[in-house]
């Protein structure tokens, strides 16, 4: 397997230049905190109260870059990092993180039936198989190299489940995509996303997690899944997934790739509708480990990347992974319900253009609607119906020029189309009424609950953020990227003056200063083009109030190996908690801070090997290893770092 062991992490960390820490479930914390309450003399009833202890912090050690002197860390999932907890007393206890994967893609995994089925296949809307032909020798079930967004959930108190030894937990994960097939070809965005549950067994003594069944979502009923990338947990407990780079409704039945997703989806090139994704896709998780899906057509049509959800369980702050896309806000109408709800795209005002730049953020309402209302039109109109759409100037004023996918468009809406241009036609929409539509690849969001801070990653600041051609917005960049922070409050009010109905609304924006990338005048030995001891290309971004940080993961063309980060947003300090296999992007990631009192952090990684310039170092050394350990470079681990018990 590619991840190591207890043995070799003490080793890898003396090799690194760290200290050997205690193994994580080796200790019980809260044991441990009652072991400090006990007193020597017990019949002594003189002796005061003993005060209880209490966990107070958390701070991660950091983790050296790994080098071509261990090849073999560069070639894997690498973890040599320690967590270090902090408790009233004044007491210290380090715990050695290392990773456990419940699978690599490509293996036979338990159905729960008495059988096993492949992890990250593929099956079509009828439920078969699709296979992979192009090496008729080695014909065989595509599985995904590039397992993304994962849920870590529990449906209740302890309990016992048929087949699950310890306390049953379970998981969602979600396949982006499959990177090529067996002779070569590309096969991005040719074939249906799949999304699984894991129903995973809990050591209560410690923590360690296990799989005991793979359960394959039917989404048949929701058309299939389209590029389904970050996702997040909901806080009423389901999975909410995405569909980014929505196809362009205006092409797309003439286009060859998606003619080929439709093949594959249905059996027919000519079946499948553009409208029908680039939605938020929702999976609610059963006790027997089966999940079923619905979409929500009402939150835009956009390049979905994550959603959070606020603790109000109706405010929604989306990513929107593309150039020249939007911050989008969806305001649901009741709680824990987000079929129906009002769609806004914000306004930037910007007060710095130094960098990644600042501004602040004022609301345009795009407009009202049900998921119903909206899927009925999917199922009915065309892009035509909605709007006209030019890629040339058609010098006539009943059209606006706006930019679309960093081209220009000049676009006039049909008459009553309102709706259905807000909520299926969103970023030209958007465009037309005056959002700012200059973003570049806004992927992860998350949200501090206690400081009231949303997070949101854009992976690479330039192209959008730095041409000028959107009105009132250029900044300097960096390429490598920046993590933003927006606060947010209550009593706002939209552009035409009409109350917001939420106190999660984001009213300024501008990076994070120790959470920027670093551009490098020249390569270093390794071939990095981005500073290794900063971020790059951030993607994933998930917070945990326990631990008060920000985790961040990567999706960099500028590092050799893509890393973890651990950003504590009190102390400021910044630790690599994990790399992935060379050219692989950290995925999957979730900050869960409690589950029957374990802590843990999920990580997937997807595409190792997916070679670029930057590799062109230590390709000739890695290459054979990645093949060795990843499945000539199809499998990719879902897992997590092994977890940790905290305590009160």
């Amino acid at each position: 397997m590619q991840d190591l062991n207890q043995a070799n992490r003490r080793r890898l960390l003396k090799m690194l230049g760290g200290a050997p820490m205690l193994p994580i479930g080796g200790v019980s914390l809260a044991a441990l905190l009652a072991g400090c309450n006990s007193s020597d003399d017990d019949d002594d009833s003189s002796e005061p109260p003993v005060t209880p202890v209490t966990f107070q912090s958390a701070s991660f050690t950091s983790m050296a870059a790994p080098s071509l002197s261990q090849p073999e860390l560069m070639a894997r999932t690498t973890v040599a990092s320690a967590l270090e907890l902090t408790f009233s007393d004044g007491s210290k206890r380090s715990v050695e993180l290392g990773y456990e994967p419940f699978f690599m893609t490509g293996d036979a995994v338990p159905d729960g039936k008495g059988g096993t089925v492949i992890a990250g296949g593929y099956f079509n809307l009828a439920g078969a198989p699709i296979i992979d032909n192009s090496v008729p020798a080695k014909a065989r079930q595509f599985f995904s190299n590039c397992p993304d967004g994962m849920s870590l959930l529990s449906l209740s108190e302890p309990t016992k489940v048929a087949g699950v030894a310890g306390n049953a937990l379970y998981a969602v994960v979600q396949f982006e995509y499959q990177s090529m097939d067996q002779a070569g070809k590309d096969m991005y965005g040719l074939l249906p996303s799949q999304i699984a549950v894991l129903t995973l067994s809990q050591d209560p003594n410690t923590g360690k997690l296990s799989l005991v069944k793979y359960h394959t979502v039917d989404t048949s009923s929701v058309h299939g899944l389209w590029i389904t990338c970050g996702a997040s947990l909901s806080p009423w407990n389901t999975h909410l997934s995405s569909e980014e780079y929505e196809p362009d409704a205006t092409t797309a039945k003439a286009s060859s790739s998606f003619q080929t997703y439709s093949q594959n989806v249905y059996g027919d090139p000519a079946k499948a509708n553009p409208y029908h994704y680039g939605h938020m896709p929702e999976v609610t998780v059963n006790p027997d480990g089966t999940g079923t899906i619905k979409k929500h057509y009402c939150m835009g049509r956009i390049s979905h990347e994550l959603v959070q959800v606020m603790p109000d369980q109706r405010t929604a702050l989306m990513g929107d992974d593309a150039t020249n896309g939007g911050l989008f806000m969806f305001v649901a109408d009741r709680k824990a319900d987000l079929s129906a709800g009002t769609l806004y795209v914000a306004k930037w005002a910007q007060t710095s253009g130094t960098g990644p730049g600042a501004g602040t953020l004022t609301w345009i309402k795009l407009g009202h609607a049900t998921s119903a209302e909206v899927k009925a039109l999917a199922d009915q109109l065309t892009s035509a119906d909605i709007m006209d759409v030019r890629t040339t100037d058609p010098l006539d004023a009943a059209f606006t020029k706006i930019r679309y996918s960093g081209k220009d468009n000049w676009v006039k809406l049909q008459s009553g189309r309102n709706v259905a241009a807000a909520f299926l036609e969103t970023h030209r929409y958007a465009a037309l009424a005056g959002g700012t539509l200059a973003f570049s690849k806004m992927e992860g969001t998350t949200v501090n609950i206690k400081d009231k801070i949303a997070y949101s990653a854009m992976s690479r600041v330039d192209s959008s953020m730095t041409d000028g051609l959107s009105p009132g917005f250029k900044v300097e960049g960096p390429a490598a990227g920046a993590v933003y922070q927006l606060h947010m409050k209550e009593g706002q009010v939209d552009t035409d003056g009409n109350a917001i109905d939420s106190a999660w609304v984001p009213v300024d924006m501008a990076a994070v200063p120790e959470l920027i990338g670093d551009v490098l005048a020249a390569r270093d030995a390794l071939g990095n083009t981005h500073g290794a001891d900063k971020i790059s290309n951030p993607d994933n971004l998930k917070f945990s109030e326990k631990l008060r940080t920000l985790f961040v993961g990567e999706d960099s063309g500028g590092h050799v190996n893509n890393f973890l980060w651990a950003y504590n947003v009190d102390t400021k300090q910044l630790s690599r908690l994990l790399s992935c296999p060379v050219a692989a992007e950290s995925t999957g990631l979730q900050a869960v801070d409690e589950i029957n009192g374990w802590t843990y952090i999920t990580s997937n990684f997807q595409h190792a090997a997916d070679w670029g310039s930057v590799h062109s170092v230590v390709r000739p050394t890695l290459e054979p290893l990645v093949k060795a350990n990843y499945k000539d470079g199809f499998g990719a681990s879902v897992g997590y770092l092994t977890g940790v018990k905290i305590g009160a």
